[in-house]
């Protein structure tokens, strides 16, 4: 089937098209399912470690689900548009989790607790206390036992969780403009049908007036008597077309996302 498509015709195309993705994933689960059809759920043989992970590369089959890669396009297009607030966001909150994490670490290094052991014996484990304290998981497997560490720790959760929580409210944002952008401009495209062929309607009911003096459409293409005089144009018709035309020109204007983009189309259409 990938021969309906021109650029999959051929060996080449064959090739290319075996270079996709989904393909290299399609082979990867058609390989797993071979092998553990070939070998079989009988023996010792068949729960080792090695079956078992290309038992598991048949998940990778979900990955059908959404063949075309809608998903992953619509993420990445709201990940590059807000990567400049992503990037401030994680940047500051990092800077906050390295500073937080060593001050922690130098007021509990020395501390003990009941049992006589140092919950943060080097800057790792203060570290790894950050990471667990920011993403709101809170293990408790090392706790602060100091007054000293225990205000810094609070200031530090309150500080860093609003700056480790600000990038999900961003990618929301970013996936609801995305989808309203979306319904708006299939709301633009059932319009432009409508407009072109009012547009066009109009100009062509100007070019085809005979009490006017403009050439127009089909009309620079025709031979004109040099020996009549053209009618001058009517006044009434020109008042009647620039009273008819303009409020379009602005309501197309106003549809439009700029001026540059609604030339442009005019000049498509017409």
């Amino acid at each position: 089937s990938a021969g309906c498509r021109s650029k999959y015709v051929g060996i080449k195309g064959r090739i290319r098209f075996s270079r996709k993705p989904i393909s290299i994933i399609d082979l990867i689960v058609v390989i797993a399912s071979i092998v553990v059809l070939s070998v079989g759920s009988n023996g010792q043989v068949f729960a080792t470690s090695a079956i078992r992970g290309i038992r598991f590369l048949q998940i990778l089959r979900m990955l059908h689900v959404d063949r075309q890669g809608g998903t992953w396009r619509l993420l990445g297009s709201v990940v590059f548009i807000h990567r400049q607030e992503l990037i401030t966001t994680l940047y500051i909150g990092f800077l906050g989790l390295i500073f937080s994490s060593y001050f922690v670490y130098l007021a509990e290094k020395d501390a003990v607790d009941e049992e006589g052991q140092t919950g943060f014996s080097s800057y790792a484990d203060a570290l790894w206390w950050g990471v667990v304290t920011v993403t709101t998981i809170g293990y408790g497997d090392k706790v602060p036992q100091t007054w000293i560490g225990k205000t810094i720790a609070s200031c530090f959760s309150v500080f860093a969780i609003s700056f480790f929580a600000l990038p999900a409210g961003i990618l929301g944002s970013g996936f609801a403009l995305k989808v309203q952008q979306k319904q708006r401009q299939k709301h633009f495209n059932r319009q432009i049908p409508a407009a072109a062929s009012l547009i066009q309607t109009l100009w062509r009911s100007y070019a085809a007036e005979k009490p006017q003096g403009c050439l127009a459409t089909w009309k620079i293409y025709s031979v004109q008597n040099p020996k009549k005089t053209a009618a001058p144009p009517s006044p009434n018709f020109r008042k009647q077309v620039r009273r008819s035309f303009i409020p379009l020109v602005i309501y197309m204007y106003l549809h439009f996302s700029s001026g540059q983009k609604l030339q442009c189309f005019l000049l498509t259409t017409l």
